[in-house]
């Protein structure tokens, strides 16, 4: 690894454990990757890459100082700048952070084949099998295949007396199938990834051949009548569903700044039915959003957020559970280095109900089986996604398939319409990721088993 970067640690450490403040850390990266884009038959892209760079952060007298810089062999002056920075600013409400215990720790990837060891030969190869598979018929106008890779070496110091290091590995692809016919044009696209490495990507022709297949037959798929359904999600769905219109409000940033959303997201009050429980867990390496520690230096939690259908829990920063007199939870992340940490979500879920798929489907005589995600907003509680594709239910039983399905609504009247969780979780990740605050793609999974809403509006001709 790079020389001036150990020295520069052994620099931060000097300079954290003196600093004349309330609160500091340090944080410092070095990172190389590779990235392959294909489109049909063309190469987009092929670039490997390297950076390293970092950031301090400081609270004195209430108010915080930030510096990045990317020039490595200047520490101090950075500690500096963020310490005047600090000092200069007077804030109407002093900032405070909830105190942390000092932690040393190393961790590391699990991989079976670390990707640094694989060959760009290699690399390309994989990519472009799948990319031939998504070119798959005479329909397909377009494809896009993508191949990710990135090795970071990240620390973090803090005047608490925190060392840790994260050795990490990143690993994943994306593909996508336009289909066409005449003027009507069908995508589809799925995308898959993790912390380990080649081995996450390999052999994953299924998975093509399921986008080629999905995006063909959704030439065929009729647009869904508009109304109101008795909706089945998948577990993709189930998984986007509550962590975009939920587990955002649950964000305590988010709540501590809106007076109407703290009135609303009080902790006991009743959200759903009782075999509703929610969670947020980052200490889960097998997951994309795993982190074995945030980026303020706390341990991962397994939150609860809603348990038995009632709000137990939110998602903290160190400065959002001072103000709220609450537990820090290790949500504070940020999407690299050069960037301060917010209130994010980690690995978000529905845990699993009693009841089996067949047993829910057998449940519904009139409704709609709604599958996978293209995209959605939220706007407060109010919610309105687009699922992949969707098939209706008679009796138990699906038929033919439908495509435009938009559901809508108001989330906590949604969860309140929870009939039916099924024991079939299962989580998602990809190489895209969740936004907020200007930070995005930051790494994330979220995921569910089957459920059963009644009454969702679904708009559509």
């Amino acid at each position: 690894m790079n020389d001036k970067f150990f020295q520069t640690l052994e620099e931060g450490r000097k300079l954290i454990s003196s600093a004349p403040c309330e609160y500091a850390d340090i944080r410092l990266s070095l990172s190389e990757g590779t990235g392959i884009s294909l489109s049909k038959d063309n190469i987009e892209s092929v670039s490997s890459s390297d950076s390293v760079g970092g950031s301090v952060r400081i609270l004195k007298n209430g108010a915080w100082g930030f510096s990045t810089f990317n020039d490595i062999g200047n520490l101090e002056k950075y500690f500096k700048a963020a310490l005047r920075s600090a000092m200069m600013v007077n804030p109407a409400e002093k900032s405070l952070a909830a105190a942390g215990q000092g932690r040393r720790a190393s961790f590391k990837t699990a991989s079976i084949r670390p990707a640094e060891s694989v060959t760009l030969d290699e690399k390309f190869e994989l990519i472009n099998s799948y990319n031939k598979i998504l070119m798959g018929s005479e329909k397909i106008q377009t494809t896009r295949a993508i191949y990710r890779d990135v090795k970071t070496y990240y620390v973090y110091l803090n005047s608490e007396g925190s060392d840790l290091s994260f050795d990490k590995s990143y690993c994943g692809i994306s593909l996508a199938s336009v289909a066409k016919s005449g003027s009507l044009v069908q995508p589809f696209h799925e995308s898959l990834s993790g912390y380990g490495g080649f081995e996450l990507v390999e052999g994953k022709e299924n998975a093509a051949e399921n986008v080629l297949k999905t995006s063909l037959d959704l030439l065929d798929a009729e647009s869904l009548p508009g109304g109101k359904y008795d909706v089945i999600l998948d577990p993709k769905l189930c998984g986007v569903f509550i962590h975009e219109a939920f587990g955002h409000l649950s964000e305590a940033d988010f709540v501590h700044e809106n007076p109407r959303m703290r009135d609303i997201m009080k902790i006991g009050r009743d959200f759903g039915p009782e075999i509703l429980n929610v969670y947020d867990e980052g200490d889960r390496p097998e997951l994309s959003g795993y982190i074995p520690f945030d980026d303020e230096g706390m341990e991962p939690s397994s939150t609860a957020l809603i348990k038995n259908g009632i709000l137990s829990g939110r998602l903290h920063s160190r400065e959002t559970a001072y103000k709220m007199n609450e537990e820090p939870t290790g949500n504070a992340r940020a999407i690299g280095v050069m960037r301060q940490p917010i209130v994010r979500m980690t690995n978000t879920y529905i845990e699993n109900g009693k009841s089996s798929k067949d047993e829910i489907f057998d449940a519904v005589d009139d409704g709609i089986y709604a599958v996978d995600v293209i995209g959605g907003q939220t706007n407060l509680e109010m919610f309105t996604f687009t699922a992949g594709y969707g098939y209706m239910v008679k009796n138990g039983k699906t038929g033919r398939m439908f495509k435009d399905i938009i559901l809508s609504g108001n989330v906590f009247n949604t969860l309140k319409n929870i009939k039916m969780i099924g024991n079939d979780k299962k989580m998602f990740g990809g190489l895209g990721g969740c936004g907020k605050g200007g930070q995005s793609p930051l790494p994330v999974s979220f995921g569910g088993p089957h459920m059963l809403v009644s009454d969702v509006l679904i708009g559509g001709k």
